[in-house]
């Protein structure tokens, strides 16, 4: 059996390596919270569901989290470790070619999900926890370095402001991601596990996150794969109009196109098989892919 990334033979658990521009890798969000912005799989039985459908799809990568990035009611240690960690039991035993991640910020539930069976930790809340390195460095698990402009865990960004022009974001977001990475890499955790976020939407407007993807290339450039989770975020909303997470899907595609097209090597996404599209069609067209079925014109 061949890994379908590349086309290689398939040797175990989705390796990292294997996320690169021309040929990225699809993350499928899984949320186990009950307060979610756009979905949640609440119970247990719903996320294995999820995971099911979304491996299905094509995602190489399942990233299950246990609280929602925005407001909302304080949830401790223990209740966010009851939400991942049996989840992620469960996943390691029933799709062990899966890479599971785990998006938290604190080093604890990361120890934990690791035990559990985790191989990436999604810090979306830019290293306010060092000791999560610390913890991707012990279980040689991968580590995402994102940026947030400084924001506390669980906080909106309110008239964020980067420099004096407007692509000092792009800047400012490059030497926060580099430096989290340098820190994780002082600290034992190998570049080779090592991914960078630019974070739209986190501890920015909607300028802002359009500026990030305008200018991907230049974190492609960096040679660290480049995740990019913008899967019905509110800059796309607002690029549209007033639009709602649930009319955001054809604006995601638009985006997540772009940003293949300029590096991109890992996709984060409620919509594995919307996404898994883009990738093929957008692929074959820059030249990376060759289309999977060529019959037009030769019947």
């Amino acid at each position: 059996m061949r890994d379908a990334v590349t086309g290689q033979p398939d040797t175990g658990r989705f390796d990292l390596s294997r996320a690169q521009p021309g040929a990225p890798a699809i993350m499928a969000v899984i949320n186990r919270t009950t307060d979610s912005f756009y979905e949640s799989a609440a119970t247990l039985d719903d996320a294995i569901t999820a995971v099911a459908d979304a491996t299905a799809d094509g995602a190489h990568i399942v990233d299950i989290g246990g609280v929602r990035a925005g407001r909302g009611r304080e949830i401790s240690v223990a209740e966010e470790i009851d939400r991942v960690c049996p989840t992620i039991e469960a996943v390691a035993r029933s799709h062990p070619h899966v890479l599971i991640s785990v998006d938290t910020w604190r080093h604890e539930v990361a120890e934990a999900a690791c035990r559990a069976g985790a191989g990436l930790l999604n810090d979306t809340w830019a290293g306010v926890d060092p000791k999560l390195a610390e913890v991707a460095a012990r279980f040689d698990a991968g580590i995402v370095c994102s940026h947030t402009g400084g924001l506390s865990p669980r906080t909106d960004a309110h008239r964020s402001r980067y420099g004096l022009t407007a692509g000092d974001v792009v800047d400012e977001t490059l030497a926060g991601v580099t430096e989290l990475a340098a820190a994780a890499r002082a600290v034992g955790v190998p570049g080779s596990r090592i991914v960078i976020d630019p974070t739209p939407d986190f501890g920015k407007n909607t300028y802002h996150s359009l500026r990030l993807l305008r200018e991907l290339d230049r974190f492609a450039a960096t040679g660290y794969p480049v995740l990019l989770a913008i899967s019905r975020k509110d800059f796309v909303g607002e690029a549209i109009g007033d639009v709602a997470p649930q009319e955001r899907l054809h604006g995601t595609i638009a985006a997540t196109a772009l940003a293949i097209e300029r590096g991109a090597a890992m996709i984060r996404t409620h919509d594995v098989r919307a996404t898994a599209d883009a990738i093929d069609v957008t692929s074959a067209v820059t030249g990376e892919a060759v289309p999977k079925h060529t019959v037009r014109g030769l019947r």
